[in-house]
Order: C-alpha cells, then structure tokens, then sequence
C-alpha cells in the first residue's frame, strides 16, 4: 500500500484502445493475436497509466464520462501483470483485478503501431527508474552499515602548527670578487666583429718582358710562367738584402 505522502502520476494517456475476450491458454506456449475476434471488440475506450511510488497502474477508462472500466496494477515490466503477443507488436495480454481481489486475463490492441509503442516505453521508463531508486538504496545501506571513519582527536592528542615562519631568499650567484655580479652575456650573432690582427702581407705581381721588335713597347707573357708573370724590378729600386730582413713587414713588389 502506498503511504500518505505519495501521489499518483500520469505516464501516458491514449485516446483508443480496444478489449478483447480471450480464451483461456491451453499450454505454455505464448499468447497469439490471431486466435482472438479483432473485428469485433468487447469494449473500447481510454487507457490511462498512472503511478504511485514504485507501482504502476493501467487504467481502461470510458472516453466520455471517464468511469473506470478495469485496473491492472503493474509491479514489474515485463511480468505476468503485461504480457506481448507472439504475432504482433500493437497487441498485449492484461491481469486486470478489482477491489475484492479477483483476477481475469484480457486482451488489448491499438490501431495505431505509435500508440503501442508509446505504451511499450512508459512502462519501461518508470520501472528503469524503480530500478535505479532500489540499487541507490542498496549502496546507502552498505554504506551506513559498513565501518565509519573516526578523524576525530582522541583524548589528549595535540597537534603542532608552526606559522609566520620567516621565509629564506634563494642565494644569488657571486663573481670571483665575491660581489652579486652578472656574469656577460652571450655572444650573438648581431654582435660587431672583433678586431683581427695584423699579419704581414708579400704580394707579387706577373712578369711581362718587353718586345725589342716593338716600338710600342708590347708586354707580352712568358708562355713558361703563369698568365701574367713577375714583374722586374729596376735596380735602384730593389732594396739592399740587409735592409728587407731587418723589416719584415713591409709589402714586396
């Protein structure tokens, strides 16, 4: 029985539904559409599924005045209380009970495959939800009664806290003076050249001998020498040999 706190709710609500008078099942085997008279219904009207707590009603109302015609309530889905034809996707098989108890099977169908498929889900959307509700349960209950975690002081602990510590700075690196100096920074790219140092530098130039046959004083190249050859210096021009090892520097033409 549901408490005084729980209300009913509505899950799905479908304007046309069809009851059928079924024969009584002969075996185990399921339930088949085709043995009931679908041309002629035994009633017709409004099927309304409500729900209470973890319970599930499909009530069979009259279109007009809404007076309840049959009550299935549902505990589980799928279970005995709903049970699909072998034959057919729009076509169930109902436990409807009234208020003394007592229990008939009856069949119901849906002209329309949207309808039933409609009813199909809404109860199982509700009874996926009691499933849930049942599992969180469970956990809560372990929860509670498994060991609890004491992080409270016992008596007489204590516990020391040290702050307003004074922070230390990090040493800085010194130089060779033992002052805070940067060392330099690294050479680049972009940084002017450094100097070079001077070396001394010997330079000779081609020969070229003069044409006697010439008057235009030709220079022509000394095919045994390279493409120019060395030039002859006169003799008053060449430096005495004491003079060129004392100064090393100067240039040799």
């Amino acid at each position: 029985m549901a408490a005084e706190g729980d209300y009913e709710s509505v899950l799905c609500v479908k304007a046309e539904v069809n009851v059928y008078r079924i024969p009584p099942r002969a075996s185990n085997r399921a339930y088949r559409a085709a043995d009931w008279k679908l041309d002629c219904p035994d009633w017709s009207g409004r099927m309304r599924i409500t729900a209470r707590a973890k319970m599930a009603f499909i009530k069979l109302e009259d279109k007009v005045s809404g007076e309840l015609f049959a009550q299935a309530p549902v505990q589980e889905y799928p279970g005995v209380a709903v049970e699909t034809v072998s034959d057919s996707s729009r076509y169930f098989v109902l436990r409807i009970r009234d208020d003394n108890g007592r229990s008939a099977f009856i069949g119901v169908g849906f002209a329309d495959r949207g309808d039933a498929f409609d009813f199909n889900v809404a109860l199982q959307d509700h009874f996926k939800w009691v499933k849930q509700e049942n599992e969180l349960k469970k956990s809560a209950q372990l929860r509670d009664s498994g060991p609890k975690l004491d992080l409270g002081f016992k008596e007489g602990q204590t516990i020391t806290l040290n702050i307003g510590g004074k922070k230390r700075d990090k040493p800085r690196p010194h130089g060779p003076g033992g002052l805070g100096v940067l060392p330099p920074p690294p050479w680049r790219q972009d940084s002017p050249p450094l100097l070079h140092q001077a070396y001394p530098v010997t330079t000779q130039f081609p020969r070229r001998e003069l044409d006697s046959t010439n008057s235009n004083s030709v220079f022509q190249s000394n095919p045994s020498s390279d493409l120019w050859g060395d030039f002859t210096a006169p003799a008053s021009s060449v430096p005495p040999p004491s003079r060129l090892q004392n100064s090393t520097n100067w240039i040799q033409f």
